[in-house]
């Protein structure tokens, strides 16, 4: 009976592995698309003339820039204020620490067009114009949140005695949190910033909402629905998959490393 139930989940295991990796297998394979059209969703053979012209698309290059750029600043701007946030959190008590935190999850389960609107109506208000300065400043402002939960429960667990060790040794503050603190909630900083550039670079809703006439790679792939999206897209989504993958065996790597 047991091997049975078994068998069993690690079938249904394999089903589910399948199907969430099945879109992603389909773009790969019709950035090899030999298409002739607009249309790129039939197989008509076998090519790598769409990896030679990645940038043919001048309009497509732009979008993929903006997402890019605007993912790396919102990663590095919402990682420190994320990490200050979260180390506050996590390692001191004081009043409004609660009230704190709950802001924080509220605008991490707050619903992506709850968001993108009340960010809208904020930039309206205060007269600022909608583009590539506002899609920045919202993104940073929804990756704080996730950042400063992950350096949180990091910083949580830190024994103050080795700062308290490093304070009797003569160590400053400064010199404290660089050598002693730093080290020991990196996992949970560099875990949150690739959490902020992951939600930045695919994100849609709010961006949508606070654009104006800028426009990212998401915002083009769903313009470019209506006429036809072009082979480019499939090889730009690979590329980008193929990047967080090797991000992704790195990081374990280097985490299986330092526990051997």
């Amino acid at each position: 009976m047991t091997s049975a139930v078994d068998r069993g989940l690690r079938l249904y295991t394999w089903l589910l592995i399948g199907w969430l990796a099945l879109p992603i297998a389909v773009m790969i394979l019709f950035g090899f698309n030999d298409t002739h059209g607009k249309q790129n969703f039939r197989w008509e053979g076998f090519t790598l003339r769409w990896y030679a012209r990645l940038l043919d698309r001048a309009d497509l290059t732009t979008a993929l820039l903006n997402s890019l750029t605007i993912a790396l600043l919102s990663t590095v701007l919402s990682t420190v204020l994320g990490t200050l946030a979260g180390l506050a959190l996590g390692r001191f008590r004081f009043r409004g620490r609660g009230a704190a935190t709950l802001v924080l999850f509220m605008a991490i389960s707050a619903p992506e067009l709850v968001m993108g609107a009340s960010l809208l109506s904020m930039f309206v208000t205060f007269g600022l114009p909608r583009g590539y300065g506002t899609i920045l400043a919202a993104h940073v402002m929804f990756s704080i949140a996730f950042v400063a939960v992950t350096v949180r429960a990091r910083a949580s667990r830190l024994d103050p005695a080795l700062a308290e060790a490093a304070q009797d040794l003569g160590a400053g503050p400064w010199t404290r949190f660089r050598l002693v603190t730093l080290p020991a909630i990196m996992p949970g900083v560099l875990a949150g910033a690739l959490l902020a550039f992951v939600l930045s670079i695919d994100d849609f809703v709010i961006t949508d909402f606070t654009s104006g006439a800028t426009l990212t790679f998401p915002l083009w792939i769903y313009g470019s629905t209506r006429t036809g999206t072009p082979p480019q897209v499939n090889v730009m989504g690979t590329l980008i998959f193929a990047t967080g993958v090797l991000i992704a065996v790195l990081s374990a790597r280097r985490s299986w490393r330092s526990q051997t």
